[in-house]
């Protein structure tokens, strides 16, 4: 009898988006130790359409300048819609500094995550990079959101992310969070 454990097919029954995504190299692993930050908050509307509404959003429009971090002004050399597991873009911020953006999970109408780096500005020299993200949970008639925003610090910079840059970023997730909200439940109202 062999001591070889049997291989697992390539060939699997998950969705396209769960078997692309596991070729995408992730940032962020098990065994890294993190500094995650969450902001959760509730809409009156219903799961499903909170999530098609704030997948394809203008990142411009919610994500203002919260001192001391930049507003989002726009974004460059996104290779295809915001809607599967695989696109890039290139966010560009009003101080003139820019990222790498690749979504890195869709789980339509649930959740999606992305993550973040080649950072231009001072998240360059405090994180390796960042993993974004969105659940879209149930709430009675509504919906719970919950974002979270994980950093994977720099050797020796875990005490700064974790300690004084938190209280600071959470205040601007929680910023574009309720601008986030104020966008869908007007187009909910409006649709």
């Amino acid at each position: 009898m062999s001591d070889k454990k049997p291989t697992a097919s390539k060939e699997t029954s998950e969705p396209q988006e769960r078997t692309v995504a596991q070729e995408i190299p992730l940032l962020i692993g098990p065994a890294d130790n993190t500094v995650p930050i969450t902001v959760q908050r509730r809409t009156s509307v219903a799961p499903a359409n909170a999530f098609r509404l704030l997948v394809p959003i203008d990142l411009s429009s919610v994500f203002h300048r919260v001192a001391p971090f930049p507003g989002v002004k726009g974004v460059a050399n996104q290779t295809e819609a915001w809607d599967h597991v695989g696109p890039t873009r290139n966010p560009q911020f009003d101080d003139g500094s820019q990222a790498d953006e690749q979504l890195t999970e869709y789980a339509d109408g649930t959740s999606f995550a992305y993550q973040l780096t080649g950072f231009t500005n001072i998240l360059s020299r405090l994180a390796v990079g960042v993993r974004g993200e969105w659940n879209f949970n149930p709430d009675g008639d509504g919906t719970l959101i919950r974002w979270t925003y994980e950093f994977k610090p720099l050797p020796g910079r875990r005490w700064i992310l974790a300690g004084p840059f938190a209280p600071l970023w959470r205040r601007y997730m929680v910023a574009a969070i309720e601008r986030c909200l104020e966008a869908i439940e007007s187009e909910e109202i409006n649709s």
